[in-house]
């Protein structure tokens, strides 16, 4: 508050400063001209402003001030230093209001570019700055942290597209050359070949993924479905990766569950889901998914038996290009199956979340009954 009194009459003193000047550079300014017109305008002023008369008792020629015409002069003469001080005024603080515009800026500059304190700048201005710094470094920051990611995933795959490649071309190079193969090693490596060829195609369909996925684009086509049925039916397209590792799989879920929501990208969500229990479940294990209406809304959880995932990386499982082993695996895709998981359930007004503990991880899906 006393700053603020300071600065209004430091101002009111500066304008009173900026009048008394003009008006002391009016009064000069006409000396001047009066000395250089050889006393024209003290002329001008006597014949227009001055009274003569004569005096028969005194026999004496006497001037009178003509009080009249010299107010008006006068009023003039004011308007016009009232004018000359409002230009100078204004221009003074047109410099005056883009000298402070400059300061702020370098101020502001300075301060989002580094990590100076924001001195100069006015309070009104440095708390919401400040806000919008911390929220730019954090968005930069993961900005950052994706693309590393994502480049790193690239090379991951690309390096990955080499070894199935070279089997393809290595195994069917043998098959041409060599005549003489019994029908036993043919099918065998046949069939080894059409592994590694299908390993390449999920190879290049996580490239697919990486330059498609961009959830701003999508739209979902809402139906209504059973999603104990849709269930049932992704146990059942998983039960010869299930037998691979000896697991078995166990849904625990009413006898239906009429929900409205959009079929292929929710058994997308799902899939990704139990692959991912598959994928990192121990062998003899069993994997259960339980589903159940609360209200409004319906959850499904997928629990496996596997290694704890710990607390740190669990806050980054839904990240677009995480995976929870960064080493290359025939298995491990670009990490975006929990992520695509985690945004369509958010599309559908839904949560999705994970936790693990004592080697067990479970994730659950909460999703409305209907449409909102």
């Amino acid at each position: 508050m006393r700053s603020k009194t300071k600065s209004t009459l430091r101002t009111a003193l500066t304008y009173i400063g900026i009048f008394i000047c003009g008006a002391v550079l009016v009064v000069l300014l006409l000396s001047f001209f009066d000395n250089t017109l050889n006393g024209t305008l003290r002329e001008w002023f006597y014949r227009g402003y001055m009274t003569e008369y004569y005096d028969p008792e005194m026999a004496t020629d006497y001037v009178q001030p003509d009080w009249i015409a010299i107010k008006g002069l006068a009023f003039r003469l004011a308007l016009a230093v009232f004018a000359f001080c409002v230009i100078i005024i204004g221009i003074v603080s047109r410099l005056r209001l883009n000298a402070e515009r400059r300061r702020i800026g370098n101020a502001v500059g300075q301060f989002m570019l580094s990590d100076s304190p924001e001195a100069g700048i006015p309070n009104e201005i440095a708390v919401p700055l400040r806000d919008a710094k911390s929220k730019l470094m954090l968005a930069q920051t993961l900005l950052r942290e994706e693309t590393a990611r994502k480049n790193d995933l690239v090379m991951y795959l690309a390096h990955d597209l080499k070894t199935p490649l070279a089997s393809v071309i290595g195994y069917l190079t043998l098959l041409r050359d060599e005549q003489q193969i019994s029908p036993e090693l043919r099918e065998k490596y046949l069939s080894i070949t059409l592994d590694k060829a299908e390993r390449l195609e999920d190879l290049i369909n996580e490239f697919f993924e990486i330059t498609r996925f961009n959830l701003s684009t999508v739209t979902l086509d809402y139906s209504s479905i059973d999603l104990v049925r849709l269930l049932e039916q992704l146990r059942f397209e998983f039960m010869p990766m299930l037998k691979e590792k000896s697991l078995t799989c166990t849904l625990c879920a009413p006898d239906a569950l009429p929900i409205s929501c959009d079929a292929g990208k929710m058994q997308r969500v799902f899939d990704n889901l139990l692959r991912n229990a598959v994928l990192y479940s121990y062998p003899d294990t069993e994997i259960v998914i339980n589903a159940q209406l609360d209200g409004d809304t319906v959850s499904v959880s997928v629990v496996n038996r596997g290694n704890t995932i710990p607390e740190e990386k669990l806050r980054r499982i839904f990240e677009q290009f995480y995976r929870l082993d960064s080493a290359r695996s025939s298995s491990g895709g670009a990490g975006l199956g929990l992520a695509i998981a985690s945004n369509i359930v958010t599309l559908h007004g839904g949560k999705i979340n994970a936790r693990s503990a004592d080697e067990t991880v479970e994730f659950t899906v909460t999703l409305p009954v209907r449409k909102s």
